[in-house]
């Protein structure tokens, strides 16, 4: 394959939907290997952990353990975690900086800009990411204002800057922002770093956004010219889909500007839909100007025809979608529940879907939901052991500090903020200050003491502790010494709600010991990741690891729910493409425009919500639907039109329809269905 072969310079692979580039990503390691380089000096590079894992196990059956242990496969946020933990003193940060999650910044906005309104400081956390992703400071943002609300955010922006620079703090956005500043300003570091990987590789590069390519420039710029440009990108302007959040198809552009010997070579072979999904799915995205040209085609076979089915309501199309499922199932159980999902464009979807699916007994998952590190209890463990890391991060401290509460007030901890803020130095740092009794009680000095001492003790043993039951060990303990299940239980009204949560915490406990002991859980399995670690070195990588988000769930038969968005990268026999309507797919609020470029967009989430399905896709749109609290007429989406289905393939086949009628009867008969 030509893709796999071609090493002499910058390589573009557009791979289409379905067209295998997980396996051209691993079979070119492969080939790299072949010509003699370490694994080491390979670096591929994906945006989702679970992604990673993929890869890596892909790349271990095909090179072996020993030669996919030491591959650099991560996400951007983890090749910039290492990239800072080895150089990031360059820049003035401590090895043990600190990672904030998405709280812990917005708590820090709030304060740097004095708010107490969390939808405003939440607009000021979503402009500033989009800011840092496009390479904007607070200066240049400001220099860049268009209006008040822009001027206000860059304020409150440079007020951010210096709280994370005292706090010794990132966030996930400068987990890339800052590696690029290391390479452009360090020439040590750049020369380090680009020596080290002798060739790069991008997965869904259309991801990507201006300080992603940025930073994989500055990876591949070597002063060598038989060195510069060594790298894959494999993606498809086809299925750009996240400019919402700062990735930008202006990349793709870039790449033949940039690297003017790009080799671009198209895979158009889909090995998973069938012709039919794939004519609808080529007529749609015909739509949209072309960047490459590319046409997918499939050797499956015609199969069935795309049906668009009309409903009257969303409760109509659920009720439809449930009988689907029944119909085609039937009573031989051949085809699995798991064979299904249900895609729509909002989450506000999904609530009528889990009704109907729950009174006719139909197992369903909700994908895309609250992450294993979104969980309350899940964050305040993670606090603990972020302070043990780093003890200037304040946000830490305080959660921690009240987690269990342990009679150390909120005037308490007020009067030492403005005593750390004074003189400039962490909280953690001031309670131990000789001048804090100027400002505080020595009852309450005592009870900080005590925590402080406390703290320094369980860094001591983190510090000191490798390997699992070790590990498992300290950290049952140290639950056990502050009282961490008690705690939940006299929090929660229910014993059962607190029994999940103490179990979430036991999953917790046994995930980060096994990393210790140089293992991650790998959705039903273990894999063996690196060397046996301190549980300290573990604590700092947590903030950026979300494996644990849908373990298991691969393995359970049931039906799909999720987003278009967060189905990208996925396939299922059979699909339910939900609500295609105008205002929800292409969606539009009431008070923004429809741009082309908008519509682009809205268009390439449509291609890709086709080019799920492998065998039968089913597109449903409403003829009433509900806007607010009040049902509007339903326009079908201009995509269906778009599709170009047959007359004969778009409408419901008599025999089909025979069997969805009596699918449905049985339903209603069961009690499943409420009366027509």
């Amino acid at each position: 394959m030509e893709a796999v072969h071609y090493l002499g310079g910058p390589c573009l692979v557009l791979a289409g939907a379905g067209s295998g580039k997980t396996r051209v990503i691993t079979h070119k390691i492969a080939r790299l290997l072949q010509t003699g380089l370490h694994p080491k000096r390979i670096a591929a590079i994906t945006f989702t952990n679970k992604a990673a894992l993929e890869m890596r196990e892909r790349a271990k059956s095909l090179v072996g353990p020993k030669a996919a242990k030491d591959l650099a496969i991560s996400t951007f946020h983890s090749l910039g975690v290492r990239m800072l933990r080895e150089d990031g003193e360059k820049l003035g940060l401590k090895p043990k900086y600190s990672i904030l999650d998405a709280d812990d910044v917005l708590g820090v906005l709030r304060d740097a800009g004095s708010c107490t309104d969390n939808a405003l400081a939440r607009q000021w956390q979503w402009t500033i990411s989009l800011w840092k992703n496009q390479g904007l400071n607070s200066s240049t943002a400001m220099a860049a204002a268009q209006n008040a609300d822009e001027e206000l955010a860059a304020r409150v922006m440079a007020l951010y800057e210096e709280r994370l620079v005292a706090y010794q703090a990132v966030d996930f956005d400068d987990l890339i922002s800052l590696p690029l500043k290391l390479l452009r300003n360090n020439e040590e570091a750049r020369r380090k770093w680009q020596d080290l990987f002798a060739h790069v590789l991008v997965d869904e590069y259309q991801d990507t956004n201006v300080v992603q390519y940025e930073l994989l420039k500055a990876l591949v710029d070597h002063p060598d010219e038989d060195r510069r440009g060594r790298f894959t990108a494999v993606g498809d302007d086809d299925q750009s889909i996240y400019g919402w959040r700062g990735a930008t198809i202006e990349n793709l552009k870039k790449l033949p500007e940039d690297f003017p010997a790009l080799k671009v070579i198209p895979l158009e072979q889909n090995y998973r839909s069938t012709s039919a999904i794939l004519r609808a799915a080529n007529a749609v995205i015909a739509g949209n100007p072309k960047l490459f040209e590319k046409k997918l085609w499939s050797d499956l076979g015609d199969g069935e025809p795309v049906r668009v089915s009309e409903c009257d309501t969303d409760e109509h199309e659920a009720e439809r979608a449930v009988s689907f499922i029944q119909g085609l199932r039937g009573n031989d159980g051949r085809i699995k529940f798991s064979d299904f999902a249900i895609l729509y464009r909002t989450n506000f979807q999904a609530r009528t879907f889990e009704n109907k699916l729950r009174a006719a007994q139909i197992p369903y998952k909700v994908s895309g939901g609250q992450s294993f590190f979104d969980r309350a209890e899940i964050k305040d463990l993670c606090a603990w052991l972020r302070l043990l890391v780093n003890q200037d991060d304040d946000p830490a401290f305080l959660r921690a500090v009240t987690t269990p509460k342990r009679g150390i007030g909120h005037q308490t901890l007020g009067a030492l903020g403005e005593f750390s803020a004074k003189w400039k130095v962490s909280m953690f740092e001031a309670l131990f200050s000789q001048s804090l009794a100027t400002s505080l009680s020595k009852k309450a000095i005592d009870s900080l003491h005590e925590f402080g001492r406390y703290v320094n003790d369980l860094e001591y043993k983190a510090r000191h502790t490798v390997g699992s039951e070790d590990a498992r060990a300290v950290l049952t303990t140290w639950l056990t010494e502050i009282d961490y299940e008690k705690h939940l239980y006299d929090s929660e009204d229910s014993e059962k709600l607190a029994a999940s949560r103490w179990g979430n915490v036991m999953d917790f406990v046994d995930w980060v010991a096994k990393r210790c002991g140089g293992e991650i859980s790998a959705e039903g399995g273990l894999t063996q990741e690196t060397e046996r670690k301190s549980l300290l070195d573990v604590a700092q990588t947590i903030s950026v690891i979300l494996s644990l988000a849908e373990r298991g769930d691969a393995e359970q038969d049931m039906v799909t729910l999720t987003t278009l968005h967060a189905s990208k990268g996925l396939e299922w026999p059979h699909v339910v493409l939900a609500g295609v309507n105008e205002g929800i797919l292409p969606f539009k609020s009431d008070t923004e425009e429809m741009t082309p470029e908008r519509l682009e967009e809205e268009r390439r989430l449509m291609y890709v919500g086709i080019t799920r399905a492998q065998r039968t896709l089913v597109v449903s749109t409403l003829r009433r639907r509900k806007k607010g609290r009040e049902m509007v007429p339903g326009i079908p989406s201009r995509f269906i039109k778009e599709m170009k289905l047959d007359e004969a393939g778009s409408k419901e086949d008599p025999k089909d329809r025979l069997k969805r009628i009596r699918a449905e009867l049985a339903a209603k008969a069961a009690g499943a269905l409420p009366p027509a």
